[in-house]
């Protein structure tokens, strides 16, 4: 497949985005590194104008809908940026709390062209994938909201604490969504 499958190309559409962290490293299961990825989305809302439509933690992925308010170019901008500060943090979190043994990990598991870094947290890309309608926005949140209850995590999907499904349930979640896309 052609990377250019891959792109975010049109404003008007919000994209179904996968981040997967090198090698599967769970580097999720703490709760102090979920908390990273909220405080970025919650950045990428108030500061950015970006609309984040639903989501899911995994210990080692994560899935998110989103759409930025002014043009194609800025989401997929925004979300370089995301994973950009959201390694930088997670990185610096490891170190201080001298996780030794994952950084060595995500420092072998790190592409060789890196020269740049010592560390990878990210798997490059986020595979876009655009919503083009009410149907395909209902199967990808299905899709996310069911992550943890397919692993066996959960019996019902507003249980799994980092996820929108409560959102979509009529509950408060731990970030706010739009529940609306149009």
């Amino acid at each position: 497949m052609p990377r250019t499958r891959y792109q975010i190309f049109e404003k008007t559409y919000p994209y179904f985005m996968t981040s997967t962290v090198v090698a599967w490293l769970p580097v999720f299961v703490r709760p102090e590194f979920v908390e990273i990825l909220f405080d970025s989305w919650r950045f990428l809302q108030q500061e950015r104008d970006i609309r984040i439509f639903g989501y899911v933690v995994m210990e080692n992925h994560i899935h998110w809908i989103a759409s930025a308010k002014d043009s194609a170019e800025d989401l997929s901008e925004q979300v370089g940026r995301f994973k950009s500060y959201t390694a930088r943090r997670i990185i610096d979190e490891l170190d201080r709390r001298a996780f030794k043994t994952l950084l060595d990990e995500l420092q072998f598991f790190k592409l060789r062209h890196k020269i740049d870094q010592k560390y990878q947290v990210w798997q490059e890309g986020s595979h876009p994938q655009q919503i083009q309608d009410d149907e395909m926005m209902q199967q990808k949140l299905e899709y996310m909201h069911q992550n943890p209850r397919r692993r066996g995590y959960v019996d019902d999907p507003i249980h799994w604490r980092y996820s929108s499904a409560r959102n979509y349930a009529g509950m408060q979640g731990l970030l706010e969504v739009e529940t609306d896309w149009r």
